[in-house]
């Protein structure tokens, strides 16, 4: 019998046999909860397809406008490209940046590299440069914006109206179906293309022996388990740290990433870039995020939470609270939470580990939505440009925002939630069992019982969905 393949927990490291999934199943780990991998009845023809077309709307969504403004018999339509030259030639130079790259750049290099892997493996070939492409792929994934902009236009919308006449073009609606096929196929992780790419036979499906002296970890590119060195560096002692990080390191036996049982320097620069996003926090509330030019209402800067207060007392109560939330609770959330998870790693907390773990993943899931407002401020500066009537520029709060996005991204990026296990689990691996099962949990149907479903030992061989 071929063997068995193996993943690796990417929260607490915990090494699993890969098994077959049935229907509406998912794998989690019964150490921490996470889920491992899911059933997926879409083939590799089926992610091709939706690549194919998320390219498509990609394309329309940004040649035609999103939405266009009348104010006195003058009209200005702006799509997404315009928000971004607009701010460019306002001398905002890193918003420009910052907003191309996530809501036009990145998304773009996103969906050619899925489709140069997805054509080959289709028709059971090996992509050119597989191995990198899809490294490649998986560092991107994060920084695709394509939903917050979406979100980014409704508000504009909403704070325009009270203005001017606002209409939607056929670029919002492309943006609109882009989103969803880009949120589908964000379920296509880099480790679910290399489990493609096994089941095609194009590469060799390894199961690693124990080495005395090593430890079995999951390359982060492609999943592929191996033994390694084990860490030898103390969490947040930054020296030791320093050294384990410029050592000589081994390399994935599959597809050639630098291998680290641990993220080296975790500790360390999860709270550089931590303090880092807290110091420009301040500015970024401080000084107006955009600047005003009006014949009615003279000249006026507004800061993010004016803008909330504006859109409160216009009556569009629900926008401000989705403004409020992403611009204001997600990064402070964000930025408390890697600090509790960071002072819980230094001092022992009693934190649970399974708290710890469900407050990183809240973390990753709301990573990118706080770049809501930037947005939301190059759209308006795009639109708003009626010389001697209404004029609205980015300002110096918007770039210090986004870079508060992007810090807080990379210290959660930095963070390594296994370290909590590793300590915790040497303290009292006799309670521990050193094998841990996955196990399979079905979504329940209509008539089962109210306790979530049956949950099982997974005892199927060889193979799982993507």
């Amino acid at each position: 019998m071929p063997p068995e393949p193996l993943i690796a927990c990417e929260h607490c490291g915990a090494i699993f046999r890969r098994h077959m999934l049935q229907r509406g199943e998912r794998a989690l780990c019964d150490r921490c909860g996470t889920t491992l991998w899911r059933y997926s009845g879409i083939t590799l023809s089926g992610w091709l397809a939706l690549c194919l077309a998320a390219l498509i709307c990609f394309t329309v969504a940004n040649i035609y406008p999103v939405v266009s403004m009348s104010v006195g018999g003058m009209t200005r339509q702006a799509s997404m490209l315009d928000a971004v030259g607009m701010t460019w030639d306002q001398g905002y130079y890193a918003t420009a940046l910052m907003t191309g790259l996530s809501g036009f750049g990145v998304p773009l290099v996103q969906l050619l590299l899925l489709l140069w892997v997805l054509g080959p493996l289709t028709f059971g070939r090996a992509p050119p440069g597989f191995a990198g492409v899809v490294r490649a792929y998986g560092l991107l994934r994060p920084w695709s914006m394509v939903s917050v902009f979406l979100l980014g236009v409704l508000v504009a919308v909403v704070k325009l109206a009270g203005m001017a006449s606002v209409s939607p073009e056929p670029g919002l609606f492309a943006f609109g179906a882009l989103t969803v096929l880009i949120t589908m196929l964000d379920r296509l992780s880099p480790h679910a293309l290399w489990r493609f790419a096994e089941h095609s036979a194009i590469v060799p499906v390894h199961v690693p022996k124990h080495v005395p002296g090593r430890a079995l970890t999951g390359c982060h590119v492609c999943g592929q388990v191996q033994a390694v060195r084990p860490n030898r560096a103390t969490p947040g002692n930054i020296e030791e740290e320093i050294d384990e990080l410029l050592d000589d390191t081994p390399h994935c036996v599959r597809c050639d990433a630098v291998l680290h049982e641990r993220k080296p320097a975790s500790l360390t620069r999860t709270w550089a870039l931590l303090i880092a996003a807290a110091a420009l926090y301040v500015p970024a509330n401080v000084l107006p995020i955009m600047n005003i030019r009006s014949v009615i209402f003279g000249d006026s800067g507004h800061t993010i939470l004016g803008g909330v207060v504006e859109l409160w007392q216009t009556g569009s109560w629900d926008i401000a609270v989705i403004v409020f939330v992403a611009s204001i609770v997600v990064p402070l959330t964000k930025m408390l939470a890697l600090a509790v998870l960071a002072t819980s790693l230094q001092s022992g907390s009693q934190f649970t580990l399974r708290q710890r773990t469900r407050m990183y993943e809240m973390i990753e899931f709301i990573g990118q939505w706080s770049m809501l407002d930037v947005f939301v401020v190059i759209l308006l500066a795009a639109l708003a440009q009626f010389e001697g009537f209404l004029q609205i520029s980015a300002g110096p709060a918007a770039g210090s925002f986004g870079m508060v996005v992007i810090l807080t991204m990379l210290s959660a990026m930095s963070f390594d939630p296994r370290i909590a296990w590793d300590k915790e689990l040497s303290r009292e691996s006799g309670n521990v069992s050193p094998e841990p099962q996955a196990r399979r949990l079905r979504q329940p149907a209509p008539d089962e019982s109210r306790d979530g479903g049956s949950v099982a030992v997974s005892t199927n061989s060889v193979q799982d969905s993507a």
